[in-house]
């Protein structure tokens, strides 16, 4: 696991008294000055790291600094992990450079991920990938969002991103499969975990294992669509066979979200009536519910639980 997109914000209360105007700017590269229609001022610059640019921005009473990934500004890149050790070292390296206590700052953004080296090309996972509930559904051809306000959750293809970047890739990973499973907190951070987020929370043991069951529940809460290859020596009544037959369906429809979708849509159009249409989605949800006795697993998914368990366990150390 690893922290990769971090922003930062420290206010002048956290800062002991230190003079932001005066004194961070002789730390950033490029400083541009902005004067607002009121009087204030702000001044811009960078702050480079390892492989990465933070965008700093001052004014009298805060520090932002974003734009920028922590892994990569402190590792060079975003594949090697950024594990709670190295967090610490990298916040601690921040708080050297800008002569501020990072560990003080408050978290606006966070994106918090896992690369994970699978046995298929990624895109083979995302048509297994439904509904996650209270989350919008978004399929782009070399990754799967799911979104919700200040939220996103997302799987996506992380050596086509290096190749489209330009980015130098470990000959341990070349020639392989690179799954990354993203958990996006893209504002309002402290509000989305229930408590007020710091710097220095994030190389702390109870908070990292905090997100990493999130992660992992919401892995968890999308409903996986499996193949549906009868297992005949399990399947004895009719009740199996209807239901086997629904979830054939279901799968040419592209999955219980999409066949949602064109319930919803025949009942807009007129074709269905209200009960019609609570009747059916009542049989796809219920068929949803998939007896493991009359289907064979999609190997593709197993594969994928599995690693997914087993990084939850090595990483809630």
């Amino acid at each position: 696991m690893s922290f990769d997109t971090v922003h930062f914000r420290l206010t002048a209360d956290e800062a002991q008294g230190t003079d932001f105007l005066a004194e961070t700017p002789c730390y950033l590269s490029d400083v541009k000055q902005t004067t607002f229609a009121d009087g204030s001022t702000a001044l811009t610059g960078y702050l480079a790291g390892n492989g990465n640019i933070y965008t700093v921005s001052v004014t009298e009473r805060r520090v932002k600094i974003i734009d920028g990934s922590l892994c990569k500004w402190h590792l060079g890149n975003n594949l090697s992990e950024l594990d709670r050790k190295e967090t610490q070292r990298a916040i601690e390296n921040l708080s050297d450079r800008l002569h501020l206590p990072i560990d003080r700052a408050d978290i606006p953004k966070l994106h918090f991920a896992l690369n994970l080296r699978v046995c298929y090309q990624p895109n083979v996972y995302y048509n297994h990938f439904g509904a996650l509930s209270h989350y919008s559904r978004l399929t782009q051809p070399t990754a799967i969002y799911y979104s919700q306000e200040n939220e996103q959750f997302v799987f996506y293809d992380k050596l086509k991103e290096q190749k489209r970047e330009g980015a130098f890739i470990p000959e341990l990973y070349r020639n392989s499969n690179l799954l990354r499973i993203e958990q996006r907190y893209n504002n309002r951070v402290s509000t989305r975990l229930g408590c007020k987020v710091v710097g220095s929370m994030l190389y702390d043991e109870h908070f990292f294992n905090m997100l990493l069951y999130r992660w992992r529940d919401t892995y968890s809460a999308i409903k996986k669509i499996n193949d549906v290859t009868p297992n005949f020596n399990a399947m004895t009544t009719k009740k199996d066979l209807y239901k086997m037959g629904v979830l054939s369906l279901i799968e040419r429809a592209g999955g219980t979200n999409e066949m949602l979708s064109q319930i919803v849509e025949a009942q807009q159009m007129g074709i269905l009536t209200k009960k019609q249409a609570f009747d059916l989605r009542e049989v796809v949800n219920e068929a949803g519910k998939i007896d493991e006795n009359i289907i064979v697993p999609n190997e593709a998914i197993v594969e994928l639980d599995e690693k997914v368990k087993r990084a939850v366990k090595f990483f809630n150390r």
